[in-house]
């Protein structure tokens, strides 16, 4: 019976934190959402500050690249 309770105290810590860390990810989305909202529509030169703000790594492939926003959200863009 003791078993079961910390398993599911385990469990239940468990879940709080994966759901935390669902709201931070959330958080950070709204707050690059925001940002992005407050830039101008087109850009006609490269944005040092832009990129170092949203942009976490860039990955490159034969085929593609893959680029990792700050907010955990990524995107594969393949070459032409």
């Amino acid at each position: 019976m003791a078993d079961e309770i910390y398993r599911l105290r385990e469990l239940k810590q468990n879940a709080l934190i994966e759901n935390a860390e669902r709201e931070g990810k959330r958080q950070r989305i709204i707050e690059m959402a925001e940002f992005l909202d407050d830039q101008p529509r087109e850009l006609e030169e490269y944005d040092e500050q832009l990129v170092r703000r949203l942009i976490k790594k860039v990955r490159v492939f034969e085929e593609k690249f893959t680029v990792e926003f700050k907010s955990g959200v990524g995107a594969d863009v393949d070459y032409y």
